[in-house]
């Protein structure tokens, strides 16, 4: 019996492998056990004793590891199940599913209703809390149910616990927080190179020291490829402005090409009319992220991490840092390191993702269409008295020959008064620049005749009534109403 028990000792430490599934374990670890008792039975009348033997022996659990005994009526129950089933022992050892696998215990409506309740007020309890609190507040007003029960009534609800929220969220955040849990979240990635970019500014962790002697935190534009993560362009700017928006996109369009959509988040630059009417003017379909969304853009998100950890650890040593050269850094960076390097999730790197293709990217207009393009359309009433328009508190000249036109449709930046357009109302096409107006060169400058724009016909003296009062004469007359009025003597026809 004793050679029997070491047999069983090492089938058993046999068994105690963490390979595989748990129930595998377990079939593995209870065959160990009775499996001597498969091998050599026990004489009649000793089995009573083995049995008391083997639970008094100490086995690791399956799962834990940890110590642990059984029973002997459990081990008697394992050795009965595996004698029945000599074809496959194994099989009746595992662990077998309950009967309840999956059902959830019947809570009432009124309890639901103060799970509910209290749970959207603290999303961010935990389970636990959730538990202890409803304890108290129903105060045996309703029976409540275990521990367990409440869990995977959350848990089925998908009643998560959410991050601690702020004391006072705006209305979009609340939103957003909805939209979020009535919504499921996919990651996604376009089959063609070029399809959609990614566009999003970055406060970066270290301040630079301006001309001006001033510290200020830059801000990183990053424009990315969805398929392939390649960096269209970076570049840091001073400001969050639409006109850095446009400068560092114009210059992702001219290196790479027009990409086919445009994914950004709501900031007020995303949102400018200039930049809202140069996307739509190139054909670029703009899309954006929900408010207090910023996983809807992760891509960005990684990029940035990657440009914290890698370029922005390179430059701790750099003192003090100036903007010029924190530009010059990334764009070596991005270009010899980013671009080249294979990322984690495709498995090569951008710069080969992005050649490899397919592509339906289109060729970038050169920079002066680009800057026609992103430009802000306005109409404007023209002064009769000097021809002149006021733009932003400024006064541009319109040319003669458009001094017929009473409204004016003018194009233009209002970053850049320099390039203002005028354009035709119907059509969108240029017609012609304007530019400021010159009082000092105007007051030296001989005036120019003015050609007529049509022909002036030679004015005639009025040879007559107006055909409409005779006509409203004749009409009120053959009414055949007495006078509306009395005459005087001063109304007859002189003799």
């Amino acid at each position: 019996m004793h050679g029997e028990q070491v047999a069983a000792e090492q089938e058993a430490l046999m068994g105690q492998s963490h390979d595989g599934p748990v129930r595998e374990r377990w079939a593995r670890l209870r065959f160990a056990i009775v499996g001597p008792l498969l091998v050599a039975p026990p004489a009649a009348g000793e089995l009573h004793q083995a049995l008391q033997e083997l639970s008094a022996k100490t086995w690791h659990h399956p799962a834990s590891g940890l110590p642990i005994q059984f029973g002997v009526s459990t081990i008697e129950r394992w050795f009965y199940a595996a004698r029945a089933a000599p074809q496959d022992p194994m099989s009746v050892l595992k662990t077998r599913v309950r009967a309840d696998a999956g059902a959830t215990r019947t809570i009432a409506a009124a309890l639901i209703a103060a799970i509910d309740a209290q749970y959207r007020e603290h999303p961010s309890w935990s389970c636990q809390l959730h538990y202890d609190n409803l304890r108290v507040a129903l105060a045996g007003d309703a029976p409540l149910p275990s521990y367990s029960t409440l869990r995977r009534y959350l848990k089925v609800q998908g009643l998560f616990k959410q991050p601690r929220r702020r004391a006072r969220q705006s209305t979009g955040e609340l939103a957003a927080a909805v939209w979020r849990g009535s919504h499921e979240v996919r990651s996604f990635e376009l089959e063609h190179v070029n399809a959609l970019w990614h566009l999003d500014f970055h406060h970066g962790s270290r301040q630079v020291l301006t001309a001006g002697g001033q510290w200020l935190t830059p801000m990183l534009l990053g424009v990315l490829d969805d398929r392939s993560r390649l960096a269209c362009h970076v570049q840091w700017y001073l400001d969050e402005s639409a006109q850095s928006l446009v400068h560092g996109l114009c210059q992702a369009f001219a290196k790479r090409a027009l990409p086919r959509a445009l994914l950004s988040d709501n900031g007020s630059a995303m949102l400018s009319a200039e930049f809202a009417g140069g996307l739509q003017a190139l054909g670029i379909v703009h899309e954006t992220t929900l408010p207090y969304s910023a996983y809807q853009n992760a891509k960005q998100e990684v990029f940035w991490a990657r440009v914290e950890g890698r370029l922005l650890a390179m430059l701790e040593g750099v003192e003090p840092l100036r903007l010029e050269l924190l530009n010059t850094a990334t764009q070596a960076w991005a270009e010899q390191e980013y671009q080249r390097s294979v990322h984690g999730e495709i498995k090569t790197s951008p710069l080969a993702r992005y050649l490899a293709g397919p592509d339906v990217g289109r060729a970038c207009p050169d920079s002066a269409g680009l800057r026609r393009a992103f430009c802000l359309e306005v109409t404007r009433r023209q002064r009769v008295s000097d021809g002149t328009v006021s733009l932003d508190g400024q006064r541009f000249e319109i040319p003669a020959r458009y001094r017929h036109l009473e409204r004016l449709h003018l194009r233009y930046a209002r970053w850049d008064l320099s390039s203002v357009e005028l354009v035709d109302a119907r059509r969108g096409t240029r017609l012609c620049a304007l530019y400021p107006l010159d009082k000092a060169a105007n007051a030296n400058t001989a005036r120019r005749l003015l050609e007529p724009t049509t022909p002036s016909p030679a004015p005639l003296p009025a040879s007559s009534m107006a055909p409409l009062l005779k006509k409203l004469m004749a009409d009120y007359a053959a009414t055949g109403l007495p006078p509306a009025y009395l005459p005087t003597h001063s109304d007859a026809e002189p003799v």
